[in-house]
């Protein structure tokens, strides 16, 4: 049975790996491979592609994963604070890009109307791309990251109406008002449901999930929420990706969006890529050689236009200035969805065939520089801040906090407890008590919601999943507690935590001491199993109790973990490192004066003769609540006293006999 599609897929992803790994070796960002990858296969390259629509269509899913885990990292609360960018950034930005590539497409020599629809075009900015590479770079909690994502969602919403409005531009008999009219409708029931679902039936729907300890039916779980919510904002006329992101936005609201992240992480990558690759095939190399002043050229006006009007719109919003700088640069090329809107356009006879390949080629080519510009963007912000115009526009924007550092300040120098069982749990009070920083890693649903609500700071996830270890910030923590019970999921735990830190300390619990040299050699730092700490515990309190000295136990402690507990299983022999011949009976209690005798009661310790009738030494005596540990011969016992004596067991036991 021969497979187009699966001979397609080979080609692709054994072109990308060969790709990537070159671009990998020079220190190139790997989208900038999937983009030439892309270009060799493609129709205009090599032509190696032949189902270039079934991969086309595939692609989609990666910018629906990528914007649904997009929503899953933040929140509604969070979402809300940026709303100021998304409604007055996002429409400052769009409504100036559109006036000013409209009118230098006017003076051109072309119409009004299709002066408007090239102003939309340019208008559009590269969701997938920018935030793929503000992810990689950890750069999405800033607060450029966040004014690129606000700008972004706007014009996943705004590029809707621009669709409805194409056919009125070029004279189309359609009734775009009701279209319209019925549109916000539809957004405003998706936008309840999404509320109503974040709060109410998502969370309850995944705690249930979450309790079977199933991981398939998780991962079915959360895949369905993110299709069906995508599927249906598509059929309320809104775009895919919004609908994604929505739904990541709902599955925000629970515990378990930590978790829920990590699994489908690599199923993003996958298609992302794909997506990525896609692109690359669009563009017409031919066309592209032939006019590559021309392309160059538009590339700079793009870029020139599109700062200038981000800059104006985060400005306005009184951000610093390295912030405003930084969210112009991120967002300057032109996004895939400028390419779905270009087809309408020229369906509508509002673009030219020739039109359009410059088109392409320019919404590619500044693609291909984003990676490039981001990279280069906190040294080129810093550059202009330096000059004249960038100390003026300092000052302008006097009085304004720094934002660029991260707005969620992450952990540091902190425990990280993985698993939340007995263990677990008292390590988590004691640190608590300490005031040790720390946070809990729990796959129990049950256990994560209990330890919410006695505000224990807690995430859902699996603990050996590299997004949930990046998560705690384990990179700059200074301890790690592994608390679980599976061995191979221990094991799993300590092989992604040296991938990731090789200098975080790795303490593990573990039941039997055959296991100890396997977790040692695999990072662990400490093992602790349990079939032979009890012992410990219980032999040092017993020496304790026969007054052995404190250095005598803590070297014997010391002796039997150094040698992996061997002493224990008869290996070896005990040094002697105690050699009294007798233990001595020398104990210290506290005993009460209940009696009224005049034998004692009212009487001095000389009077009572105490220590020669009874071989006992009184060290406190506790009169009315107040100790007295002056102890002099002189000193009165009365009734009730609480004396604290030391003395043979015997001679303790008749001396009680005496007070009681």
């Amino acid at each position: 049975m021969h497979l187009p599609l699966l001979q397609d897929f080979v080609i692709l992803l054994g072109f990308s790996i060969l790709i990537v790994f070159l671009l990998q070796r020079l220190k190139l960002p790997s989208i900038l491979g999937f983009l030439i990858t892309g270009i060799i296969i493609g129709p205009h390259g090599f032509s190696l592609i032949a189902a270039s629509d079934q991969i086309e269509v595939i692609s989609e899913i990666g910018v629906i994963l990528l914007m649904f885990v997009i929503g899953m990292e933040l929140s509604l609360k969070q979402l809300a604070s940026i709303k100021n960018t998304v409604f007055i950034g996002g429409s400052l930005q769009v409504g100036l890009t559109i006036l000013i590539s409209g009118l230098a497409y006017y003076f051109l020599g072309n119409t009004i109307e299709e002066s408007v629809f090239v102003g939309f075009l340019f208008s559009l900015s590269s969701t997938a791309i920018v935030l793929k590479i503000l992810q990689d770079r950890n750069e999405m909690k800033t607060a450029h990251g966040r004014n690129a994502l606000a700008i972004l969602i706007f014009q996943d919403i705004i590029v809707v109406p621009m669709m409805l409005v194409t056919p009125l531009l070029s004279g189309a008999s359609e009734n775009v008002t009701m279209s319209v009219i019925t549109l916000v409708v539809k957004s405003i029931i998706v936008v309840l449901v999404t509320i109503v679902s974040a709060r109410y039936i998502v969370p309850k729907l995944m705690f249930e999930v979450a309790k079977t300890k199933s991981k398939e039916l998780f991962l079915l779980t959360t895949i369905t929420i993110c299709f069906a919510v995508a599927y249906l904002t598509s059929e309320a006329g809104l775009s895919l990706a919004l609908g994604a992101f929505l739904a990541g936005l709902i599955i925000s609201e629970s515990e378990y969006s930590h978790q829920a992240t990590s699994i489908i992480l690599p199923f993003r990558e996958l298609f992302t890529s794909i997506f990525f690759i896609s692109i690359g095939m669009l563009l017409d190399v031919t066309f592209f050689l032939n006019h590559i002043g021309i392309v160059l050229l538009l590339v700079a006006v793009v870029f020139a236009i599109k700062t200038f009007a981000i800059t104006i719109a985060v400005a306005v919003l009184r951000y610093p200035p390295k912030t405003v700088i930084l969210t112009a640069l991120s967002l300057f090329q032109i996004g895939e969805f400028a390419f779905i809107l270009s087809k309408v356009g020229v369906q509508y006879n509002l673009l030219s065939v020739e039109t359009n390949q410059y088109f392409l080629s320019v919404s590619i080519i500044s693609m291909i520089l984003t990676p490039f510009v981001i990279m280069f963007s906190h040294r080129f912000a810093n550059g202009i801040l330096k000059t004249k115009w960038g100390k003026r526009m300092d000052k302008n924007l006097v009085g304004q906090q720094d934002n660029e550092s991260v707005i969620d300040n992450d952990m540091t120098n902190h425990l990280i407890i993985i698993g939340y069982g007995i263990n677990g749990s008292n390590l988590a009070k004691a640190a608590k008590y300490a005031n040790i920083p720390y946070v809990v890693i729990e796959m129990d649903a049950a256990k994560v919601k209990k330890a919410k609500e006695e505000d224990i700071p807690i995430i859902f996830g699996d603990g050996s999943l590299p997004h949930i270890l990046d998560t705690v910030n384990i990179v700059k923590a200074r301890s790690v507690v592994i608390a679980i019970a599976d061995k191979e999921d221990t094991k799993i735990v300590i092989k992604n935590i040296r991938s990731i830190s090789k200098s975080v300390h790795i303490l593990v619990r573990t039941r039997y001491v055959r296991e100890i040299s396997e977790l040692l050699a695999l990072g662990a730092d400490d093992v602790i199993p349990e079939e032979f700490e009890t012992s410990i515990e219980i032999f040092s309190r017993v020496m304790h109790n026969f007054l052995v000295p404190e250095s005598t136990i803590d070297n014997l402690i010391d002796y039997v973990r150094s040698n992996n507990y061997d002493i224990f299983q008869m290996k070896k022999k005990l040094p002697k490192t105690f050699t009294n011949a007798q233990i001595p009976d020398f104990n210290i209690t506290c005993v009460n004066v209940t009696c009224d005798s005049s034998k004692i009661n009212g009487k001095t310790i000389k009077e009572a003769n105490i220590r020669a009738k009874y071989g006992i030494s009184i060290l406190a005596i506790s009169h009315d609540g107040k100790i007295i540990d002056d102890i002099r011969p002189d000193q009165k016992i009365y009734q009730n006293d609480l004396l604290y004596i030391q003395g043979s067991s015997e001679n303790i036991e008749n001396f009680r006999k005496y007070v009681n």
